[in-house]
């Protein structure tokens, strides 16, 4: 059984969460929708979302102001600002509160499918645990110290080479040499 997905949309426009739910609902989400920022952080209380859509114009609290109270409760929980006020500032504010994206109405099918996917990508790219880089960094001391015994360890193990090589080369005369005598005396 595949678990749904729950996407919250926080408008005063109706019309919003049905659009988001006729594109969601058969894709495997469960779209719950709020009618101001009051009645959603009471839903982000009482469940967890997977996402959250939230308008910036809205009656009482704004979009930017539940984008970020969203965000100190829960950081990773990915926010997509939806507008009809796409101004440059608003864009701004937004990226400052730490939102995944900025859409700007009218949406159309695409952008929402393609929105949400994209925050659920952001999402699980944030919980994965990032690796310890195996190689030291650039400019840090251990990069430096790799460095320093790497210049003073060249000249001896190209000296071993030189010692090694015509051993090495004899050695594969002599093998090359056994077995030719070898199948000498087979024959």
């Amino acid at each position: 059984m595949t678990t749904l997905r729950k996407v919250l949309v926080v408008d005063d426009d109706p019309v919003v969460g049905r659009s988001f739910d006729r594109v969601l609902s058969g894709k495997g989400y469960a779209v719950i929708t709020a009618g101001d920022g009051e009645e959603a952080l009471r839903k982000l209380n009482e469940e967890a979302y997977d996402v959250v859509f939230t308008d910036i114009k809205m009656p009482g609290m704004s979009g930017l102001e539940v984008a970020e109270q969203v965000k100190a409760r829960q950081p990773w929980l990915p926010v997509v600002i939806v507008t009809g006020y796409g101004t440059d500032e608003n864009e701004a504010k937004a990226e400052a509160a730490g939102v995944s994206g900025f859409l700007r109405k009218p949406l159309s099918p695409d952008m929402i499918e393609g929105s949400t996917e994209k925050a659920l990508l952001d999402k699980a790219a944030r919980a994965t645990p990032q690796a310890v880089p195996a190689v030291a960094e650039p400019g840090s001391v251990g990069a430096t110290l790799k460095n320093v015994v790497l210049f003073f360890a060249a000249p001896f193990v190209a000296l071993a080479y030189i010692v090694a090589l015509p051993f090495v080369g004899l050695g594969m005369l002599a093998w090359m040499g056994g077995k030719a005598l070898l199948k000498r005396k087979q024959e």
